[in-house]
């Protein structure tokens, strides 16, 4: 199953930062509807995202009903993705 996903790429500070892209309520409602049987603990979603030509594997988040896609600093790099920037993702969930 692949479900696209746009938006803002923002920062989380954290005690581990990271960056994220968030999946909003639409795309994180399929998402849901899948979650149980693809989840391994704690409502990870293991996918494969794609963001350009860069392709790496990755477990979506969830947060406050919406589910947020890590994006490694290497995928920013290689892609030229500064905070901010608006990002198209493709995530594709193994069923």
């Amino acid at each position: 199953m692949d479900i696209e996903i746009s938006g803002e790429l923002w920062w989380w500070r954290g005690p581990a930062p990271f960056h994220f892209l968030s999946a909003g309520a639409e795309r994180s409602a399929e998402i849901a509807e899948v979650a149980r049987a693809v989840t391994y603990g704690w409502g990870m979603v293991p996918v494969a995202a794609t963001v350009g030509a860069t392709t790496w594997t990755t477990s979506l988040w969830p947060k406050d009903g919406d589910y947020l896609l890590p994006v490694r600093t290497a995928v920013r790099r290689a892609e030229g993705l500064e905070l901010g920037d608006l990002v198209t993702a493709v995530l594709s969930l193994d069923l």
